[in-house]
Parts: structure tokens; sequence; C-alpha cells
């Protein structure tokens, strides 16, 4: 069940939600006050659901994909569908009206996306601007086509006179016609006009989403039509907003006739640059002012001191007056307006995008969202701990944008993009020598050594895998997206936090007692290392392996069997000794054992790579994460724990298992 948006505010449980609408209505009202009112496609209804999510921060997380993955697409085909996450699935549905140029399809969603987020932390919500709709929901609603939350809308003002009767009548001639050619028509689209007086013609339009059959079509037409030609009619504008449909006449002329080939849409170059204006500033205060705020009311409540909120305050300030602050518009520039030719990879809190600066640098931008009430800790961690480390194995952080519509970060150009481009590609992986995966995992190791030892603060990455990991020209590696690390002081024997990473490399203990240690990053990096030397994904569910069973239960039964030199990559025959190869093997069965005491630490696993004059130690058995909680009983099986282990992205043991995944 949904509520309309008159009571968002009764709604919202979340005070940061609350004062961020707040905060966006006082801000809008005055660029109102300052300039034309009607410079962006106007909101015509916003509805949010009655009931919560469970996990919010789950949610979100998969909030943002979804909302992406539509973005990516919403302006090559006017309308997308798409989910995000195993568990607390969030399905999205953007649809552009057919009258809309690309350009402003993308305008008219980015002002959607803006507005959305306001319905969180509530299971369902949905929006309709002039020109376009977005909804997202805990379920796949991309086949309704009426519900309970369908609504119509009349203007106060109405046609009178001498020609009110044929208005009336020829209205409703025009929407019936409309509703009738629409389910039949290209896209379910129909628009047209009818001429009432020389001084008065009436515009109407029906669209369904493409989504819907057309039986369901038709439906949602009818039930609009039927609304606002009843209910409405004198009045001069009048839309129906249903679950699959938008219907609206008007006797102003709202969209762009067919004979106009639909060139240049349904808004004005002013009404763009108004509403990349109010864009951006509405933004800028969900990125600035409700970060920072969200995080002193998260501390208050808590009877904690709000001792971060002066250094965030800090942080944004010395940014703006240093060398790493880049203009927004700059790095538009440099992206091609984040063109999708230049995008080098995805992840949950953005994407990242090769720019070319005008001086001729190249460099890479990582673009984020506030979507989620994470995004302060993410951007923070990211600008201050990579801002303190320096390693040939790290990428450089070289600045960052705070004050855009969109909150960005720079890092250094690596032209062979990331290690999963290659290792998982058929193709691509020829590329990758035996020389070159070797000074990949050795690279690797010492850029995570450096981080658990060596670096002025102690910090756990927690999302090693093969997308992290960039490529230079040479192919050396270097660790990326510091998104998710964590400071770890010396006197601490493990930080007790929410479970954040990849699953198929998070450490077992970790995902069952939510205890983070170094521990974490080597067994993430000893099942990057299995997956360098075999050239396999580690599925994070076994049924999805060809196999049927998790890499790692194939690695022990091989290695059990003494024959492990099998699964050596085929790409690999012949660059390598088998010592040579069986020694790696080892050493990432040593990293993903299952007692993380066992786990050899960073700086003794570059030691052991580097060093053939010493054997290696006896593996003992990794946890399999099995389908079926089952254990295998074998060589090193004194080892094995109690607990049976899921990699399935849901619930484990049952504790709420939140996701986060990384570019």
């Amino acid at each position: 069940m949904l509520i309309q948006s008159t009571n968002i505010s009764q709604q919202m449980a979340s005070p940061l939600l609350r004062l961020l609408l707040l905060l966006l209505i006082l801000y809008c009202g005055t660029l109102g006050a300052s300039g034309n009112e009607n410079s962006s496609p106007t909101v015509f209804l916003s509805v949010c659901g009655k009931n919560q999510t469970s996990n919010p921060q789950a949610f979100d997380v998969n909030f943002v994909d979804a909302m992406e993955k539509i973005f990516q697409n919403i302006t090559s085909s006017g309308f997308v569908t798409s989910s995000s996450g195993a568990n607390l699935t969030v399905y999205g549905l953007g649809q552009c009206f057919s009258y809309l140029s690309p350009v402003n399809c993308q305008l008219c969603y980015s002002q959607s996306r803006v507005k959305l987020p306001l319905c969180l932390p509530s299971t369902t919500g949905r929006i309709y601007v002039d020109g376009c709709f977005l909804e997202y929901s805990y379920r796949n609603v991309s086949s309704d086509s009426v519900d309970g939350a369908d609504a119509f809308s009349c203007s106060n003002s109405t046609v009178g006179g001498s020609v009110q009767a044929t208005f009336t009548n020829s209205t409703a001639k025009l929407m019936r016609n409309l509703t009738a050619a629409a389910p039949s028509e290209k896209d379910y689209y129909a628009v047209g006009s009818v001429v009432v007086s020389p001084a008065l013609t009436v515009y109407g339009m029906a669209q369904c989403w493409r989504s819907l059959n057309v039986s369901g079509c038709r439906e949602c037409l009818d039930k609009g039509r039927q609304s606002i030609t009843g209910q409405c009619l004198p009045a001069d504008d009048a839309k129906a907003m249903n679950a699959g449909c938008f219907l609206r006449y008007s006797t102003e002329p709202f969209y762009l006739t067919a004979a106009d080939g639909g060139k240049g849409g349904g808004l004005s170059s002013s009404a763009r640059h108004g509403l990349i204006i109010a864009a951006a500033s509405a933004v800028v205060v969900l990125l600035v002012i409700g970060a920072l705020l969200w995080r002193k009311m998260r501390r208050s409540s808590s009877g904690f001191r709000n001792e971060d909120d002066d250094e965030n305050h800090e942080i944004i300030r010395s940014i703006r007056k240093s060398h790493l602050s880049f203009k927004f518009d700059d790095l538009s520039k440099a992206t091609d307006n984040f063109s999708q030719h230049n995008k080098l990879g995805q992840g949950g809190y953005g994407a990242v995008y090769k720019g070319i600066l005008p001086g001729g640098k190249e460099i890479a931008v990582k673009r984020l969202f506030l979507n989620t009430r994470q995004w302060v800790d993410q951007f923070f961690n990211e600008v201050t701990l990579i801002n303190q480390v320096q390693h040939k194995n790290l990428v450089k952080l070289l600045g960052c944008s705070v004050e855009g519509p969109e909150s960005l970060l720079v890092y250094e150009y690596l032209s062979n993009t990331s290690l999963d481009h290659y290792l998982f590609d058929s193709f691509k992986k020829n590329e990758l020598n035996w020389e070159r995966r070797f000074d990949i995992i050795v690279g690797t190791a010492e850029g995570l050594a450096y981080l658990h030892n060596a670096s002025v603060v102690r910090i756990i990455h927690r999302d090693i895998k093969a997308s992290n990991i960039l490529l230079d020209e040479r192919f050396r590696p270097k660790i990326s997206d510091f998104g998710l690390a964590r400071y770890f002081a010396e006197d601490r024997s493990h930080l007790s936090t929410g479970l954040a990473g990849t699953f198929g490399y998070m450490a077992p203990e970790y995902i069952v007692h939510g205890q983070l240690t170094e521990k974490a990053d080597i067994y993430s990096y000893g099942v990057l290392v299995l997956e360098i030397i075999t050239g396999r994904k580690n599925q994070s569910s076994p049924a999805a392996s060809a196999e049927g069973r998790s890499l790692m239960e194939q690695i022990w039964q091989h290695y059990n069997s003494d024959t492990l030199i099998g699964l050596l990559d085929p790409q690999l025959e012949g660059q390598c000794t088998a010592e040579e190869a069986l020694n790696v093997f080892r050493v990432g069965l040593l990293c993903v054992q299952a007692f993380p005491t066992l786990r050899p630490p960073m700086w003794k696993v570059v030691e052991m790579l580097n060093s053939r004059l010493h054997e290696l130690p006896t593996p003992t058995q990794p946890p399999f994460l099995s389908n079926h909680g089952r254990e295998s009983r074998s060589r090193g099986s004194e080892t094995s724990h109690s607990h049976s282990y899921s990699g399935k992205g849901e619930s484990v043991n049952q504790i709420s298992v939140s996701v986060f995944h990384g570019r």
C-alpha cells in the first residue's frame, strides 16, 4: 500500500530524511524566488510506501545500484527496468515520455533521482515528473497496470463561456481516441490535439510503460481516462497517474508534436539550464549539509561527543583551498559529460570514468551519489585514508570535487583498467602470462603488507578482489577503492563492525561473528591468488559454478589427491615449472585457512612468494562456501569449523548481512 507525498514527512522514520526534505524545500524555494519558477520539470506526484525495510543499509545499497542501472540506459531506450541484490532485492522502473529527446530524458531522470530517495527507508516509492516516471519497489512491479495508489489531478482553472460545452465534448472525444489508439501504437504512446475555437486548442497524450502487455495498457488507460474526463472537465488541465500509465490533456502545448520529429525535446534551453542549477544546488545541500548533520544527529542521539563534525567541516574547507580541489565542470568536460564511452567500471556506490584534463593528463574520475546514509563515511574514508598512504602498489589520489551535483574522486589513470577485465575474459586473459600474474600476486601482497604494518595508520581494506586491483601500462598492480577501509589502532585485537565487502571474498569468521582483523584481508587475498592462478572466478554461490562446487572446494580436493597442477590455468602451461605453480597454490591455500590465526601475515606472504629457500608450511582445510552447508572430511580436517557457512548473499546463522559492493 502506498501513500501520497503530502504525508511523506509523517512517514519518515529517519530524522535525516525529514531534515533533508525540509532543507530541499527551503533551498528550492529560495531558487524559485530568485529565478524562473518554471525552470525545471514540475513534480506532479510523489508517492511513498507505508512499510519500511527491516535493513535500511542493505536496501539503500541495492537502491543505488538499481537506479544506476536505469541511468546507464535511460537515454538510449527511454525505458528501463532493473533489479539489484539477491537479498532485499530492489526493483526499478524508469520511463521517459516519448516526446522527450534523449538529453531531456536524462535531465528529467536526474530530477527524479534527486527526489525519489526521500522515500527511503520505505520499501516502495514512485514519482511522476513533467516528462518522466521513476519507481522502486521491494517486488517486481513492472507488470502492474493499476493499483490503490493511482491518482489524478485537476487544475483549478476551467474553460467557461460559450465554448465550455464544446471544450468538454471535444476533450472527452480526444482522450477516448488517444486511449484507444495507444495500446496498438509503438511504445504504447499516442498524442493529438483538437481545435475548439480559433483561440483554443486542446492537447492530449497517453503513455503506458513498455513493460505492460496490451490488455494491461488498455486497462490502465481506460481507468485514467474515466478519472480525468469524468472528474476534471471542464478544468483546462488534468493528469491521470496510474501504476502503469500516464495521461494528460491541457490547453497548453506541453508535448512536441510528431511533425517536429521529436527533435529538441520538451524542455527549452533555459529550462535545461535551470534544471541543472536546481538539481546541482539541491544535491549540494544533500551532500555537504545533510551528510554532516546526519552524523551529528547520530552521534548526539547515541550520547557520544560529536567529535567528527569539526573535522569533516575542516576537511571540506581544506579541500577547497588545496591542490586536491577540482571543479565539477572541469571534470565533467574531461569525461565528456560522463559519457558511457569513457566508463571504466561500475560499483554499488558509483561509477569510474576516464577523463583528459586540458593539459592532456589522463585521469580516472570516481562518481559517487548520495542516495545512502553510508555516503559520508565512504567519501571521507576514501579522501582521508588514501591521501595518507603512499606506496607503489596503491592507487594514487589526485583530488576530489565536493561542490557539484555529485561528489567526485580523482585518481591517477591506469590504462589497463582492472584485473577482472582480463582474468575472467577468455580472450583478454592471454595478456596475463605467468610473469605478469606472479608480479600481480606479489605486488598486491606488498601493498597489503604496507597497509597492515608499514603505513602511517594501520588499515584494513575490507574489499580485496579482482575488480579492485588496477593495472598500469606494464600490468603492475595497484590496490584501489578505500571506501570500505577502516583504521585499526595498534592496541586493538579486532574491530566489531557491520559487514561490508563482497561475498566469495569475505572471511567466514567475519561473516559469522562480525569481528574484523587483518586476517579478513588475508583471506580475501588468498581467494584472489587462487583465482589468478586458475583463471576461474570463485562464485559466491557454488551452485553458480559449472561443477556445482566452490573453487576452493575443488582446489582442496585436488590438493588432497596430489593433482593440484591440473587446475592451473591452461593459458599458463609451459610458462612456469610445476614447482613454481604449486608454491603459489600453497600460498593461496595458507591464506584461506578456516582458522584465522593460522593465516600468515602479509609480510610473511611476501617473503614466502619471493623466497625459494624455505619449504612452505602445510595448509589446513579452508571453509567451504557450500550451498548445502556440508563440510569435506579429508587431510587437514582437524581445523574444520562447527559452523556451516553460506555464500548466497543471504542472512547467515541469523545474522543480517549488508553487502557493500566496491568498484
